[in-house]
């Protein structure tokens, strides 16, 4: 999917050339020519992205090739915004001199009244002109052709007007297939098992996608369960255990309020105090740990609750369930392939079944049989589909080569199709978020700031909004196909499905990195050439060290409590 980048980035850096501020500073550093040479290199291999757009799912080369070209347009970019920042300059001091004042000049750092431009940017730019034309010349090996038509934003708004609209929250009336999973286990959670502590856990293990957030999130609002217990907290664990943060947000759920502990034994005793002969519902979703003695330095608090208390538990593993002695496990299903129909048809056509399409029926049949039951994955193609009627586009899906992919069952082919079929500058867009955490609950206008900074909105489509109302209008749609949804503690924040962070850390390639705990011990400076945009991830209390690697990094972000930018090249 490296296609949609290096299209976006090309795209950019036309818009650039064409500045007329940018131009003035070109012909005045006399390298006019070089980059007019450039552009037209550039140009003749924007127009091979197309066929490069179908061959790169299948071959590795073509992947590899555009991998490469995004890198030097990347390189472009960085130039021009140096042509860029000497235009603005310029500007200023032409007004201070205009206004026969030194103010504004000494507004303006060093560093940029001190250009010597022109000396290093010859060689550079024949540096990559040079590059490009290499990568202008494979295309005969790759077998790369100049199609008709381009990559071109589509404007998907739905034509249907008639179709239901789409929400993210949890509907009890919209879930299909799962009744008689949420009936035994209701009856689970209402009934006072016999245990030798006072709480008992409540398991829901899957594969991901299969559903159990959502299964679990119809048990915690389920009416029973909120007259039987008297307190309740859901925290999403994901792969990283932080005993200290979980047991903080069940003390705020608990509670109500925001204090600050100095450790953990403060806090538990105060969640303790507050737990002691209460009946608690604790949901804990998506735990990766197979650690016990994870698991009993965070439940020790609960050991005062009243007994009855239960712990619903969303998991893909079962190690952990068995250590802790809860006997058969039964694991959630896929969906049956009637219902199966039903969600598919729900999410593509505002309805239940194919009565009122039935041209469309064939192949959304063959759609659903290859989701293979996932929820997610029939949830995301419905969406992606409301905007098509047209029953060659569902043809094309249900025949695309990117079913036939194989990447060790990681990212889910129906998952990726639904990428593959965004606009580009949304894919641009979710491949940014590829720099949040797994859970991490973000804010929406966080991330249109985030987007805005970086400067992706003014690649988006001419609008006659404000550029932050542009960014509202992509956040809705990528959150009305199912890339965000809402978060379970917060409705005011968002999340994504741990799946569908995998799926943005794939399609963003080298050119995003997200330095974690675990992951940064096993990190090659190789591997991080080409790193543009980088978070980093870490815990409340961590010792900083000089990062030297991310030469090529335009952006950072810092990741303890929130997100915060930390420097800009």
């Amino acid at each position: 999917m490296a296609e949609v980048i290096a299209s976006t980035l090309i795209e950019a850096v036309f818009q650039k050339l064409a500045n007329e501020a940018v131009k003035q500073v070109v012909r005045a550093k006399g390298i006019h020519s070089e980059l007019k040479k450039l552009g037209r290199t550039l140009s003749r291999i924007q127009a091979l992205l197309n066929d490069a757009s179908d061959k790169e799912i299948t071959n590795e080369a073509v992947q590899v090739w555009l991998n490469d070209l995004q890198h030097l347009a990347y390189e472009i970019d960085d130039i021009l915004d140096d042509l860029a920042t000497e235009a603005m300059h310029n500007e200023l001091t032409d007004q201070s001199s205009r206004a026969s004042t030194s103010k504004i000049r000494k507004l303006i750092p060093a560093c940029c009244t001190n250009f010597s431009l022109s000396t290093r940017l010859y060689p550079k730019i024949d540096n990559i002109t040079n590059k490009l034309q290499d990568l202008e010349k494979e295309k005969e090996s790759l077998g790369l052709t100049v199609k008709s038509g381009s990559l071109q934003v589509k404007d998907d708004r739905p034509k249907d007007k008639n179709r239901q609209s789409q929400t993210s929250l949890v509907d009890a009336s919209s879930i299909v297939g799962r009744q008689s999973d949420k009936d035994v286990l209701v009856q689970k959670l209402l009934e006072d098992e016999p245990c030798n502590k006072n709480f008992s856990i409540v398991p829901i293990v899957g594969m991901g996608g299969v559903g159990k957030t959502t299964l679990a999130k119809l048990l915690y609002e389920d009416e029973q369960v909120n007259d039987r217990f008297e307190f309740k907290a859901w925290v999403c664990v994901s792969d990283e255990w932080d005993t200290f943060s979980m047991s903080n947000i069940i003390f705020q759920s608990v509670t109500g309020e925001k204090k600050e502990f100095e450790d953990l034994n403060l806090l538990q005793v105060a969640l303790r105090d507050r737990l002691r002969n209460k009946l608690f519902l604790l949901v804990l979703d998506d735990v990766w740990t197979e650690n016990s003695d994870d698991w009993e330095s965070l439940v020790a608090p609960l050991k005062a609750c009243a007994p009855g208390s239960k712990i619903i538990m969303t998991t893909r593993k079962e190690k952990l369930l068995k250590e802790l002695g809860c006997g058969k496990l039964n694991r959630l299903q896929s969906l049956s392939h009637d219902d199966a129909m039903c969600l598919f048809a729900q999410h593509a056509l505002g309805e239940n079944n194919f009565d009122s399409h039935p041209r469309l029926k064939a192949p959304g049949e063959g759609i659903v049989r290859k989701c293979d039951g996932l929820p997610l994955a029939l949830l995301a193609l419905g969406r992606l589909l409301r905007t098509k009627e047209d029953e060659v586009e569902w043809k094309e899906i249900e025949d695309s080569e990117i079913w036939r992919l194989k990447e060790g069952g990681k990212i889910i082919p129906a998952l990726r199709l639904s990428y593959r079929e965004l606009p580009a500058y949304l894919k641009q867009l979710f491949a940014y978020c590829s720099l949040f955490p797994k859970d991490y609950a973000f804010d929406k206008q966080d991330l249109v700031l985030l987007w805005m900074a970086e400067g992706f909105l003014h690649q988006v489509r001419p609008s006659k909004s404000t550029v932050e109302h542009l960014g509202n209008e992509c956040f809705n749609e990528l959150l009305s196909r199912s890339f965000f949804q809402h978060s379970p503690n917060d409705e005011s924040l968002f999340v994504m499905h741990d799946l569908m962070n995998d799926l943005a850390t794939s399609v963003a390639g080298d050119f995003y990195f997200r330095l974690e705990k675990e992951l940064g011990k096993n990190v090659r400076k190789q591997a991080l050439d080409k790193c543009r945009h980088m978070s980093f991830v870490y815990e409340k209390y961590v010792a900083y060290k000089k990062v030297e690697v991310f030469e090529g990094a335009k952006a950072t972000i810092d990741k303890g409590n929130k997100f915060e930018w930390l420097c800009d090249k």
